[in-house]
């Protein structure tokens, strides 16, 4: 096979994230998440609620400490002990979208100090007014303006609340951004204008994004790869056209078949694929494999057989 020539950005390898809710009582959050992101990309993360996705987000940002495992930016290992300029630039480089635009807001501070905020932290300004202008220059942006600036953020709807997220981790020009289900609390047509001003973003500023959500038609709509989570594992990896058209996992399958498409006649016919984690098994017996060049799926030797096969017609 032709070794893949892009820039590996992020490296997440044998992720477990594990966490403790009694004496004896372990969840298993993450369980061996194997993925890279390749620089100027969007990696779309999917899958139904408690499935991993968010938690996977904040473990790549350090936000938890991972139990096992590494993940690699830019070749260097991010988890465990780092001295204060180390960990400085790191916070720098990566920044989170969170996915509620309110509670990540913090209600007291005025925009112009929210916004500025990374700016005072790494020492990227010289003077009052060079914060002021890189806030308002940050502000048009995202599509509002320097009148915003002096406002907090209860004056604000769920989409120009957004803005200010993404406005704020733009500040210290990031090459990565983790977006975790950015829209899910906004309006149909809300999450269209923020989509398309994250994708404008990415070309202007040659961002990478790690887009997480569970709206796969949306996730189609940004992303280059997509990954689909389930229980603290991907079951399949593909770039978005090959996953769309060519599903091979079970869950995979059932995902898509649950999209509804604006067409009455298809929506009376379409029969909706139930997933049995039952009836499929333990995943004990099988490991991720390559089934065509760039589409994975975790499966054992009599599944991979079967699944190339697939691939093939």
């Amino acid at each position: 096979m032709i070794e893949d020539q892009r820039e590996k950005l992020v490296e997440v390898k044998n992720l477990k994230q594990h966490f403790k809710t009694g004496r004896k009582t372990i969840v298993k959050a993450i369980d061996g998440l194997t993925f890279e992101i390749y620089k100027g990309e969007t990696f779309g993360l999917v899958g139904e609620s408690g499935c991993g996705k968010s938690t996977t987000g904040r473990s790549i940002i350090r936000l938890y400490e991972a139990t096992d495992g590494e993940v690699l930016f830019k070749g260097k290992n991010v988890q465990g002990k780092k001295n204060k300029k180390d960990l400085k630039d790191f916070n720098r480089q990566m920044q989170m979208i969170f996915q509620d635009p309110y509670s990540s807001l913090n209600p007291r501070m005025k925009v112009l100090d929210i916004v500025a905020e990374g700016l005072d932290v790494h020492g990227l300004v010289n003077s009052k007014e060079e914060r002021k202008n890189r806030v308002y220059e940050l502000l048009e942006t995202v599509g509002l303006n320097k009148q915003h600036a002096s406002r907090y953020p209860h004056e604000f709807s769920g989409g120009q609340r957004q803005r200010l997220g993404i406005a704020r981790a733009l500040a210290v020009d990031p090459e990565f951004i983790i977006a975790d289900e950015p829209i899910s609390a906004l309006d149909v047509s809300i999450q269209a204008q923020v989509v398309n001003l994250l994708k404008k973003l990415q070309k202007e500023k040659n961002l990478t994004y790690l887009f997480i959500a569970h709206d796969l038609s949306m996730v189609k709509y940004i992303s280059d790869r997509i990954g689909v989570m389930y229980f603290g594992n991907l079951v399949e990896l593909a770039d978005s056209e090959e996953l769309y058209k060519n599903p091979l996992h079970p869950y995979t399958k059932s995902l898509l078949s649950a999209i509804p498409l604006p067409d009455p006649d298809h929506e009376r016919t379409r029969k909706r694929i139930q997933y049995d984690p039952e009836a499929y098994g333990s995943n004990e017996n099988r490991s991720f494999q390559e089934v065509k060049p760039g589409h994975w799926v975790l499966c054992n030797e009599e599944e991979l057989a079967e699944y190339q096969g697939a691939a093939l017609t």
